[in-house]
């Protein structure tokens, strides 16, 4: 299975648990795992508290560890100046597994899945979806 997310880019932070539950509820498996992967090299997916300071503050973290403003060699291949996005998404990584039971993700009561897109500019990020 597969859902599309509109984004904003520049390192736009979207939760998307409960979009990832209700296609659990629908596939009518009780327990198991559910494995996430965004196609693309400048997304990631992780978990977080989500909410606004939290997200800002994570947003300024990656500003900070990995800065837009910095000459990367990357930038004189393409001339999109996404270097930075790449390594923010190498890090991340693009994939996340999470186990749900009754239908429900096995996370925390503040813990959810976010899809964070680096790159430069809104995209539509596909994420693929796979419950086992």
């Amino acid at each position: 299975m597969k859902i599309t997310i509109k984004t904003k880019g520049n390192n736009d932070i979207l939760n998307i648990t409960n979009k990832i539950n209700e296609i659990i509820e629908k596939s009518n498996k009780k327990e198991g795992i559910v494995h996430l992967f965004v196609i693309g090299s400048t997304a990631g997916l992780t978990t977080i508290e989500y909410e606004p300071n939290l997200v800002k503050d994570f947003q300024d973290f990656l500003n900070e560890l990995i800065p837009a403003n910095k000459n990367y060699k990357h930038n004189k291949t393409w001339n999109d100046n996404n270097g930075h996005s790449h390594i923010r998404a190498s890090l991340l990584k693009p994939d996340l597994t999470i186990p749900f039971e009754n239908s429900r993700l096995l996370i925390g009561e503040w813990q959810q899945i976010v899809l964070i897109d680096f790159d430069t500019r809104p995209r539509e990020r596909e994420i693929i979806i796979s419950i086992f």
